[in-house]
């Protein structure tokens, strides 16, 4: 496949949550460096009961959540993988450092992390490695362009799920897979989570950027019918992530506050964990497959 060249975006994300793990990795704090300079997404227990809280058992079990995902969508040597929604490439490193013969993709609508991405990622031999700028929801790539398409804790950043799985539909080749993580909320909890995370009142909570946590595991089944995707894994792993929170947790409130969200964001970290506890947010790892006849 030719180079694609990058498409310039007037109108970044407004993520506060990365401007403050970008203004720690500035400082070179070893915690944030630790458990955030590669992955930037939540850490996977096989058991939650060994979880430390130390930096370095954050970021193993960050790595083991890019593991699990890897596993749903079966990518193996030799595959072409995107990734949308990249950050920093930590998933892509991971594939990197354990495949062979792979052309890896990594897409992020904001510059900065891309750019620490080209920093950290340097593809083995026999690898190929490209990193665009671009939307989850436009993919500038071809028809059956990839086998493998993964969207690791992002799809609820973007403008619309149902956009982005037919984008995904599209781009892979017949039999692809397509994996993703997100949160889910229970239909009980459907309107707070609304709420919580849209409500411009709340603004000041929206420490991870405005989201969309707005799809139930029944309506991402319904999604998936409608696209024409077929359904591989649906897994709530809630339990296995909850000792993210408690790390989190920590360590914001060991951190100078960035405009007066790290305060109010412990709280709100707070009253996550327990609706997650209580399975009124879930976690979820998600597979789907493009029909082998799919065009």
């Amino acid at each position: 496949m030719a180079p694609i060249e990058p498409i310039d975006m007037t109108s970044p994300p407004i993520l506060p949550y990365f401007d403050f793990i970008l203004a720690m990795l500035a400082q070179a704090n070893r915690s944030v460096e630790t458990s955030f300079g590669r992955h930037v997404h939540f850490g996977f227990w096989t058991d939650p009961k060994t979880a430390t809280g130390s930096d370095d058992d954050y970021a193993r079990a960050a790595e083991r959540l890019s593991l699990e995902l890897c596993q749903a969508a079966h990518i193996a040597s030799g595959d072409r993988v995107l990734d949308a929604g990249c950050g920093f490439g930590g998933t892509l490193a991971f594939l990197n450092e354990r495949h062979r013969d792979m052309y890896l993709v990594g897409l992020n609508l904001e510059s900065r992390q891309l750019e620490r991405a080209r920093q950290l990622i340097q593809p083995a031999a026999g690898n190929a490695l490209e990193l665009h700028q671009g939307d989850a929801c436009a993919l500038p790539f071809a028809d059956a362009s990839f086998d493998r398409v993964l969207a690791v804790e992002c799809i609820f950043h973007f403008p619309s799920r149902a956009r982005f799985l037919g984008e995904a539909f599209r781009v892979l080749r017949p039999g692809g897979t397509l994996a993703l993580s997100d949160f889910v909320p229970s239909t009980l909890a459907l309107p707070i989570a609304r709420a919580a995370t849209e409500a411009p009142m709340l603004a000041r909570y929206q420490y991870f950027g405005r989201c969309n946590i707005g799809c139930t595991a029944a309506g991402y089944r319904r999604l998936i019918r409608r696209v024409g995707f077929e359904p591989l894994a649906e897994r709530n792993v809630t339990r296995n992530i909850l000792p993210t929170y408690r790390y989190l947790k920590g360590l914001l409130s060991h951190a100078a506050a960035i405009d007066g969200i790290t305060g109010p964001v412990t709280h709100f970290l707070e009253v996550l964990r327990a609706a997650s506890a209580l399975g009124l947010l879930n976690y979820y790892l998600m597979a789907f497959r493009k029909p082998a006849d799919g065009i």
